[in-house]
This record gives structure tokens, sequence and C-alpha cells, in this order.
């Protein structure tokens, strides 16, 4: 199985690569950096992990750098994970638009185009493959500070839906998983009290297991989902 994956270097990504790789399957990595973290897993699994350092603010390459350059036209794509993400946290009146576009670019338009040649090679190779978006529960459950954000993963999940549903009759699923807040350096930025509000608005009032988000990636893009599409999986800790 080959996977692509965006977003390597830390968190929620770095986990699910790490997942994968003791799969044995091979993990095609895209990161703006590479960390001290990522960079043990590229020594310790030196066959199975590629990585490209790439920003996903240029959406414009993506079709030279990444998929003929870097993978190359001849090598099946079986799943890809779009978990890279941008977040612009403020309150709808301070809105910048500069801002909005940047974090719309790195969570919208090139996951978008990611998505096009992924689904062309998965067609190019006859692959059954499987497509996973992380979005977020603040799509579902409103915050304060969010809108612009949760915008961003709200269009995911609606790319994600109709994805399935267009490509459903190949093989090819679509889904999203929508993640509740976890210990990240995403949600590094906010304070104990915001945190806590948060945690009290699920069942289980703490922040949700990344190695259970990750694990849930992994079955997602295996045969054990098969079908399962067109679906928005939440592993949130129950937030209501």
């Amino acid at each position: 199985m080959n996977i692509l994956l965006t977003g390597a270097s830390k968190g929620l990504g770095l986990k699910t690569t790490e997942s994968l790789l003791k799969k044995g399957w091979t993990v095609y990595a895209i990161s703006r950096s590479k960390t001290e973290n990522l960079n043990e897993l590229l020594l310790q699994y030196t066959d199975n992990l590629k990585w490209l350092q790439y920003d996903l603010a240029d959406g414009e390459n993506i079709r030279q750098t990444v998929f003929k350059d870097w993978i190359g036209f001849d090598t099946p794509i079986h799943g890809f994970v779009n978990n890279a993400a941008l977040a612009y946290d403020d309150i709808i009146t301070n809105l910048n638009l500069v801002s909005l576009e940047k974090m719309y670019h790195v969570n919208v338009f090139t996951p978008m185009m990611l998505t096009k040649f992924v689904l062309r090679q998965m067609l190019l190779h006859n692959i059954k493959g499987s497509i996973v978006h992380i979005s977020s529960i603040s799509v579902h459950t409103g915050y304060k500070g969010l809108s612009m954000y949760a915008s961003t993963k709200g269009a995911l999940e609606a790319f994600s839906k109709n994805t399935a549903r267009e490509w459903g009759e190949k093989g090819i699923r679509s889904n999203c998983l929508v993640a509740g807040f976890m210990e990240t350096e995403m949600s590094s930025t906010l304070s104990d009290n915001q945190k806590n509000r948060i945690y009290q608005r699920t069942s289980m009032k703490k922040p949700v297991d990344v190695d259970s988000v990750a694990e849930t990636i992994r079955f997602l893009l295996s045969e054990e989902a098969k079908s399962i599409t067109g679906q928005n999986i939440h592993v949130d800790n129950g937030t209501i």
C-alpha cells in the first residue's frame, strides 16, 4: 500500500505516519519542515518512508513537483490522507482577507488539487483507493473565534461527500474524519481555561487521544473499511 500524507512532521500527521509504517505500508510524506521526530522515522524506515519538503500554500506546482518529479506517474497510490492545515483564529469582525485566503489555499484549494491528481493516479492504475480528509468538530459545534477555520473544514466535508458519490462506481472511497480537540501544537495557543471549556462539552471531559484518531485513519484507508464512504466519522470524545 502506497499512501500520500500531508502534514507529516508533527502531531496527528506524525502519529498517523508511524501507524501506517508499522503496518508495512509505504508513506509518501509531505511537510513544510523536518522535525527531529520525523527524522527519526526517516532513519528507522529507510525503505518505506519517502519525504518531500513542500509548502501547501503553493497549489500551482502540485502536478510537477509532487506527482511527476517525486512520486512518479508509474507509482500506484492506494490512499491519501489530507491532514495538513493552517489555523487562522479570530472573531468575524476582525476578519482579514489576506489571512483568510492563505488559510483557504492550504486547507481547501491545494487539498482539492492533490485529490484531483490522486484520483487520476488511482484511475490510471485501476486502484480501488481511499481518501481521508481530516475535518474538525468545530464544523459541527460552534466555538468563538473558529468561524473562519471551521468554514474551511466544512468545505472539505462537502467536497469529500461529493467525491465519494462521483467516484464510488470505480471503487474509490472518500471520507472525513471529524477530530475533536487534541493536545497538539495546533491547539497549543489556547489557554488552559479555553481548553477546559472545550473539554467540558465532551462526554469524556478530556482531550481526544491522538493515537485513537491515527488508528481510525488507518482503518479508513484499509480494506476493512471497504463499505464506508461519503461519511463524516467522528472521533471527538462525544462532543455535544
